[in-house]
């Protein structure tokens, strides 16, 4: 079973997947198969995972399967060009989330994975204009807190601060 924290995370998540491609939909998530993949299955969509590539440099891999949606959970913000990637998308529905930059806490980087690190952490106004810009137009969109259970300064912000920002968008 999840923990308490990827529990909320899933839950929230698969709601507003819900509310904006309701299922049975097929749906390219970009990223590898993981707990998530099993969870959107499980609620009826048929879902097809990239297989790890790098999308900076293959993002035509995105034109391989004929979807109902693309899905993109916390993707982007690796990417050194998220442009390319959303150009090339050819289903007419992106579900996505990315991190929001917090003035308090440095951008994620991973000390021993050298993928597991963050490129880009947004403000919600620039994840919107690169959207539009690569040619989608923002249904809705909806921001969530990340909490911890520690003590300190910092985890009480996480408590108050949006940290992650979900888009529905559709192709213009």
């Amino acid at each position: 079973m999840y923990k308490k924290t990827p529990h909320r995370r899933y839950r929230l998540t698969l709601a507003f997947l819900k509310k904006n491609v309701p299922s049975p939909a097929t749906i390219l998530d970009l990223g590898v198969r993981n707990p998530f993949s099993e969870i959107m299955e499980a609620n009826g969509y048929i879902v097809i995972n990239t297989e790890g590539e790098d999308l900076d440099v293959l993002p035509e891999i995105v034109k391989k399967h004929k979807v109902d949606a693309v899905t993109a959970f916390e993707i982007f913000e690796h990417l050194i060009a998220p442009f390319n990637v959303l150009r090339a998308i050819e289903s007419t529905k992106i579900v996505a989330t990315v991190p929001l930059k917090l003035w308090f806490a440095k951008a994620y980087r991973s000390k021993t994975d050298l993928w597991d690190r963050h490129y880009h952490e947004f403000e919600d106004w620039q994840f919107d204009w690169l959207l539009e810009k690569s040619g989608w137009e923002i249904k809705e969109t909806e921001k969530w807190t990340s909490p911890t259970h520690k003590i300190g300064f910092r985890p009480i912000l996480r408590k108050y601060t949006p940290r992650y920002y979900f888009v529905y968008a559709q192709r213009k």
